[in-house]
């Protein structure tokens, strides 16, 4: 049985700024690409400060999980990519304040370069 992929997209989140989309829904699964500090509206970057960017990249990704019907509640697993693991405290502090008690698989990696020269990136895997 071959599955078919559809994909998602928000606009009220950035548009990808290369070939790969906001998110791929194969089955129950949504795949969702790394998203980064950019604001909707202005086209920019937030990156005043790790807090201010954290939460940017934790609305995208809301946005794009609203678009495929699901919540953070539908996430499974994400990978949190940054670029200073000394940031890793506040970043997990704001990540995890948007699941509940029973939060994603997680992996943290720290990276020398993410696009735009952003401090986190972060992707997930959600289920419905």
């Amino acid at each position: 049985m071959t599955q078919v992929k559809e994909v998602v997209f928000s606009p009220e989140a950035p548009a990808p700024i290369g070939p790969y989309s906001q998110a791929i829904k194969a089955g129950n699964l949504l795949f969702v690409s790394g998203q980064i500090a950019i604001e909707k509206s202005s086209g920019q970057l937030r990156v005043v400060d790790i807090e201010t960017e954290t939460r940017q990249v934790m609305y995208n990704m809301g946005e794009i999980l609203k678009a495929a019907g699901m919540t953070f509640a539908n996430v499974v697993k994400c990978t949190i990519f940054l670029r200073d693991m000394q940031q890793f405290a506040t970043v997990n502090e704001i990540y995890g304040s948007y699941f509940g008690d029973k939060p994603p698989a997680r992996e943290t990696v720290e990276v020398s370069r993410l696009p735009k020269d952003v401090n986190v990136e972060i992707s997930c895997i959600a289920v419905k």
